[in-house]
């Protein structure tokens, strides 16, 4: 892992690091984190040996198509957030499960459209939270924030939102990525709802989560391996992720593999991407 300029002390494989609001962080390098996961994934340098280990297996496994399918899955966050800041003027975003920063990030493609935009980032990871200053950087008229929160307490995420976005105007929820690791009897979908039903009409959800309905196989050897390292992975069909949509307006082309969802150049091949994306808009 680089070295962040943070406060970073070593013992036994447990990293303390002091946090951008002064509070003791303590990061276990002896486990991998998806974040750290996703992270070499997508070329970074915030990972750490054990993560680098789960990512190279992964990849072994499926033939590199989780490197692939993360580099989609970036590209469709950054097509989606301009669409609905371009075409559909929302200015607010509230991204939960942020993720260790990889430019451009939400707010920069927000921002550039509407330079005023509000963007609050939501994540629970200590190394997040270490590098939450490379988020906070936006536009002078805008607003960037980091809330340190669980995604599975939505009530919270929503109480400190608040703070930043007008709940009462449109706001643009993403869920990238994040919902394959919630598995529905942890609760899913009432995440989700709660969520959805807190914003007012005129937001929108995007939101992105794996499927084994293209590569069932190399999925499902993949789900066992994160399981090995002690994280849980949901692979969800197309009719359950049309779920989470439920009472939403989808936007063309509705839900489809990630790289398909309005493409803005040729796809980069090497087999299908196993993660569906879409995009809704609240009545």
């Amino acid at each position: 892992m680089t070295d962040t300029g943070a406060d970073i002390q070593v013992t036994q494989g447990i990293q303390g690091i002091q946090g951008t609001r002064g509070i003791q962080q303590v990061i276990d390098t002896t486990r991998p984190h998806p974040a750290r996961v996703y992270d070499w994934y997508l070329g970074g340098k915030d990972n750490y040996p054990v993560d680098e280990e789960l990512g190279r297996r992964i990849a072994a496994i499926d033939g590199g198509s989780a490197p692939r399918a993360a580099r989609a899955n970036r590209a469709f966050m950054r097509r989606a957030t301009r669409a609905l800041a371009t075409e559909h003027g929302i200015g607010q975003f509230l991204d939960i499960g942020t993720g260790i920063p990889t430019e451009p990030n939400l707010h920069q493609v927000a921002q550039a459209v509407t330079p005023d935009a509000r963007v609050v980032y939501v994540d629970n990871d200590p190394i997040v939270l270490a590098h939450a200053g490379a988020l906070l950087v936006g536009t002078p008229q805008g607003v960037t924030e980091y809330v340190q929160a669980d995604a599975r307490d939505p009530h919270t995420i929503l109480e400190r939102a608040a703070r930043v976005l007008d709940l009462g105007r449109p706001v643009a929820l993403s869920l990238i990525a994040l919902l394959h690791f919630v598995a529905d009897e942890d609760g899913a979908r009432d995440l989700v709802g709660t969520l959805v039903d807190a914003l007012a009409p005129g937001s929108a959800l995007v939101l992105s989560t794996m499927t084994a309905d293209f590569e069932p196989e190399n999925v499902h050897k993949g789900i066992a391996a994160y399981a090995a390292g002690g994280v849980t992975l949901v692979a969800r069909s197309h009719a359950e992720v049309s779920g989470f949509f439920a009472g939403l307006g989808l936007l063309e082309p509705g839900i489809v593999p990630v790289a398909d969802w309005r493409p803005d150049e040729p796809p980069a091949g090497g087999g299908p991407v196993s993660l569906y994306g879409g995009v809704a808009l609240k009545p």
